[in-house]
């Protein structure tokens, strides 16, 4: 009776929870997730390669291990659901595959070590669009899934993408003093973790390490919140969009 007690609670986990125990060392789980959702694998590898995918193919392989990659750096707090969070990482690993599978095709083609109809699946999806138009849409929908994920994200902080527009620094000098803050809570795993675990920026404590005036820090609370979250989330498109702002 208990032991199938036990095996009820076991089914009843949700897959987030299950990942928590992943990450605290249980392997056998791991094994059994992954197993449980090669189907999820597989159909996302086959959305970017644009035809069915056999467990035997290299991009399976690569979706496989970009699943374990995301079971990893799974945060319940930071993101959306681990599926959502798994289909980006998957995708964008698949991408960067068939890039560079490409890059080497033509390498070879041009040292005459290959023909055009050696082409590999990989080389036959970019070339039916071309290499940037390829690229660009793939670009195009990883950025707007990206874009929800953040909208998401900032929503279990009672923010908005209006509430941003809204607050943003209109000054030079006080953006870098919002963005110096940001930066530092970033870094400080204490002061971050507090902050999504308690949804709001530790006001007192980041004073304390900066030097900002409190009134600045709390003016800018929603922007500071924001480029934090973005520091400190796996946003490749967003990072790189703040690239000129951070430096």
């Amino acid at each position: 009776m208990l032991g199938l007690l036990f095996l009820t609670k076991k089914n009843k986990r949700t897959l987030e929870e299950k990942v928590a125990l992943v990450q605290e060392g249980d392997k056998a789980l791991l094994n059994e997730i992954i197993d449980d959702y090669k189907p999820f694998i597989a159909k996302t590898v086959s959305s970017v390669c644009k035809r069915y995918i056999y467990e035997t193919d290299d991009e399976f392989s690569i979706g496989l291990i970009a699943f374990n990659e995301a079971i990893e750096k799974y945060s319940k707090e930071r993101g959306s659901s681990l599926l959502s969070f798994s289909e980006v990482i998957i995708k964008r690993r698949v991408i960067d595959y068939i890039r560079k599978q490409t890059r080497n095709q033509h390498i070879s083609m041009d040292l005459g070590l290959t023909s055009p109809e050696e082409e590999s699946p990989g080389t036959v999806i970019v070339n039916e669009l071309s290499v940037d138009e390829y690229n660009k849409k793939n670009d195009e929908q990883l950025r707007k899934d990206e874009i929800l994920q953040f909208q998401a994200l900032l929503a279990k902080f009672d923010l908005s993408f209006n509430d941003l527009v809204e607050n943003a620094p209109k000054h030079s000098d006080a953006r870098k003093n919002a963005i110096y803050a940001a930066k530092m809570l970033s870094e400080n795993k204490e002061l971050i973790d507090n902050m999504f675990e308690k949804k709001r920026l530790p006001i007192k404590e980041l004073e304390k390490m900066v030097n900002v005036s409190r009134k600045t820090i709390e003016r800018n609370r929603k922007y500071i919140i924001a480029i934090a979250l973005i520091l400190t989330s796996d946003y490749i498109y967003l990072k790189e969009y703040l690239k000129g702002v951070l430096e």
